[in-house]
């Protein structure tokens, strides 16, 4: 009986050449900071390349909503530098999020390279915020003034203990405790954003999905809800991580100065001196309202705003789902132009600094340092506008056909501003403990009961609606 040898990378192709070394095909590494990024950037690599070789189904069928695949891994020796050497993957309904990234306008090609060209980054918004050596021995936390005034103390009782004794610190874990927080990542090109969930989320996920790929397809993707590319389960030293993909609502090649979460309730909705400490605050109803902030659109940009947002908050409704907030983020042009001016000025004078003490008399170049150095370079064909209010205005010199949520300003308006407005955080199911909470509050409130954001779905989207219409301004100067 004859005994066929498994064909490894190095017996794969020509063996030799010549004496030399055994020809070795060359792979993909997956190089992140820690772990669970390295895995997610492999188990997407994997799922986007299985699929590719599967024509997609004419149909969704029942069963394509219940499936799933996964792998598991042991003893991992390639790319063991970044890669544990057990891990499993698991995606959830892979046809479906391969039909919804169709809907969507995603390419898988673009998919596939959002996500494991280069490591995702933590975005601002993750509240662990947590940055690793590439040995993976050291831990930098980004931490607040405050909490440095509050480690002094704490670090010289550490040094008299330690002083005093032989003792030798516990390591501990660096998933995050307390239930609901959420690490936050984004992909290096600013297209994606990858979410961490809980189980309680993840099934609600699964309960929707049906229902909210129906919708999807009515739209034609037209939608302000968040669009869901594809969810995953890692499972890394013992620990499980959920893992959702979504598009990300901020632009990629506008900054956003401001942004805003809102849901339409005024009850303790302003956001708190450490947020307001941050690089870019997450500023909320009540500080809009004191900002008297308003979103100078086009009247057909309004109408498409409210029409769209009234169809989502009913769909939302209708699945009894709340708590959900309108995600809206402010691009000042001018600001930005000053910002762009401010840095071509700090970059010349360098150049001119360092010219001079080298002996170098010749100009800078001033090009090579432009704001349009670090942007993205938009293809030589590019694809027609998905964006959910296309087309825009040609004036303005602004390029927002990739751009998805994004609205420009009124041309008419003092102001020139770009928006980006989405819906998100839309999984939390109005069940008993929903109902507890609005009971409570309602009780704890009293007449301003209506204002608090735990109350029931259709009258949390009615309210929403009527928040952000009162939002805009109206006509058209």
């Amino acid at each position: 009986m004859s005994s066929r040898k498994k064909k490894t990378p190095r017996s794969l192709g020509k063996p030799f050449r010549g004496k030399g070394k055994p020809l070795v095909p060359k792979w993909k590494l997956f190089r992140a900071n820690e772990p669970l990024l390295s895995v997610f950037m492999w188990g997407v690599n994997h799922s986007i390349t299985d699929l590719s070789h599967v024509p997609p189904p004419g149909l969704l069928m029942p069963d394509d909503f219940k499936a799933y695949s996964k792998i598991k891994v042991d003893n991992h020796a390639f790319n063991k530098e970044n890669m544990p050497s057990h891990f499993k993957v698991k995606e959830y309904c892979p046809n479906v999020f391969r039909n919804l990234r169709e809907r969507f306008g995603v390419d898988e090609s673009e998919y596939l390279t959002s996500l494991t060209e280069q490591e995702p980054r933590r975005s601002i918004d993750d509240p662990r915020r947590l940055l690793f050596s590439y040995d993976q021995r050291l831990c930098i936390k980004v931490i607040t003034g405050d909490e440095v005034a509050n480690a002094a103390p704490i670090l010289i009782k550490y040094h008299q203990v330690r002083s005093l004794t032989n003792y030798q610190p516990e390591a501990t874990s660096t998933e995050p405790t307390g239930k609901g927080v959420s690490r936050l990542f984004v992909s290096y090109d600013k297209k994606l954003v990858i979410k961490t969930m809980d189980t309680e989320a993840v099934a609600e996920m699964h309960s929707i999905l049906r229902d909210y790929h129906e919708y999807v397809v009515e739209k034609h993707g037209k939608t302000l809800l968040p669009q869901y590319l594809g969810l995953y389960r890692l499972t890394v030293d013992g620990n499980e991580t959920y893992l959702i993909v979504m598009r990300n609502i901020f632009g990629r090649k506008y900054k956003v100065h401001r942004k805003y979460d809102l849901k339409g309730s005024t009850v303790q909705r302003q956001a708190s001196e450490k947020e307001k400490s941050k690089e870019l605050p997450t500023y909320k109803d009540n500080d809009f309202l004191e900002d008297q902030c308003k979103l100078n659109l086009p009247a057909d940009a309004k109408t498409k705003l409210i029409d769209m947002l009234s169809a989502d908050t009913a769909f939302l409704s209708r699945l009894h789902l709340m708590d959900y907030s309108l995600l809206v983020g402010i691009h000042d042009c001018d600001k930005a132009l000053e910002e762009a001016k401010a840095a071509d000025a700090a970059a010349a004078s360098t150049a001119t600094a360092v010219g001079g003490a080298t002996g170098d008399s010749s100009e800078p170049d001033l090009e090579a340092g432009s704001a349009d150095e670090f942007q993205p370079t938009p293809p030589d064909s590019p694809i027609p506008s998905t964006g959910a209010f296309a087309p825009y205005p040609t004036e303005g010199g602004v390029e927002l056909d990739d751009e998805f949520y994004a609205i420009p300003s009124n041309p008419n308006a003092s102001q020139r501003e770009i928006y980006f407005i989405g819906l998100v955080d839309i999984l939390t199911y109005y069940g008993v403990k929903k109902r507890t909470a609005s009971a409570a509050k309602s009780v704890k409130y009293g007449s301003e009961a209506e204002n608090i954001s735990t109350v029931k779905p259709e009258q949390y989207g009615r309210r929403l609606l009527e928040f952000v219409t009162k939002a805009v301004s109206a006509g058209d100067g």
